[in-house]
């Protein structure tokens, strides 16, 4: 947009540049005065301004939950972010399954899961469910994928068993619960099974969820990591030009 400045840019509330924005979080405090002041504060010091505590709820006798509403004075300059991302050459639906025909010439196996104790599926199914999400379908749908979706709580030595029996190409794990970074642990672990059993030079590993970067996941030692707003012709597209890339068909 003309006349926006990237050096330093600030939330959009209701004007542009205005700063304004909400919050959600948890303080271990009984609801009540008490507990909205000290809401209020802990956002003054995180450098909002204006503040409001626009709801309050009591979760637990000793717990509240709160949403605010504040100015935010700082500003983020994006010209100087650098990012890193998978690289992708998105296709659609049609242009996917062709190119694996016509590159490929079988079907690629995907197995996926959510590991550990993980029970939240959500992610996974959209991304491999028929129905899909958003409108796009998912990969069993596709004809060129043949897709088995091991649901969650997965163990990890389970899940590679499972992809040493079926010949997958691909492995996906999802990970939503990462409380005290619980998901660093369960995905560093199944990357080190698939580097034990000797698998990691024939088959490509990704992971997606709310908290997963394309930079964590190869720091785990991963192929590619999806984070929000993933559909599902993203995961294919990438699955299908890596195999082609890294001569794995």
């Amino acid at each position: 947009m003309a006349g926006i400045d990237l050096t330093r840019v600030r939330a959009y509330g209701d004007t542009l540049d205005d700063g304004w924005m909400q919050l959600s979080f948890t303080l271990p405090i009984a609801m009540g005065e008490r507990a909205k002041h000290a809401a209020s504060e802990l956002a003054s010091k995180m450098g909002f301004e204006d503040v409001g505590v626009t709801a309050m709820h009591a979760i637990d006798p000793q717990f509240t939950f709160f949403v605010i509403y504040g100015r935010c004075r700082h500003t983020v300059d994006v010209t100087a972010i650098e990012v890193v991302e998978a690289q992708l050459e998105r296709m659609d639906y049609y242009e996917i399954n062709r190119y694996i025909e016509e590159k490929i010439g079988r079907k690629l196996v995907v197995v996926g899961a959510c590991t550990g104790s993980d029970a939240h599926t959500v992610g996974i199914d959209a991304i491999l469910n028929m129905k899909g999400y958003s409108g796009e379908y998912g990969l069993e749908r596709y004809p060129q994928f043949e897709v088995y979706n091991l649901g969650s709580q997965v163990v990890n030595e389970d899940l590679v068993a499972q992809a040493i029996e079926l010949k997958a190409d691909t492995i996906l794990v999802s990970q939503i619960v990462t409380q005290k970074n619980v998901h660093i642990e369960n995905l560093t672990e199944l990357a080190d099974l698939i580097e034990a059993e000797g698998l990691r030079d024939r088959v490509l590993l990704i992971v997606g969820g709310p908290r997963i970067s394309h930079r964590l996941a190869i720091e785990l030692g991963y192929d590619a990591g999806f984070g929000p707003g993933t559909l599902p012709p993203d995961v294919g597209s990438f699955i299908a030009t890596e195999v082609v890339r890294r001569n794995l068909q």
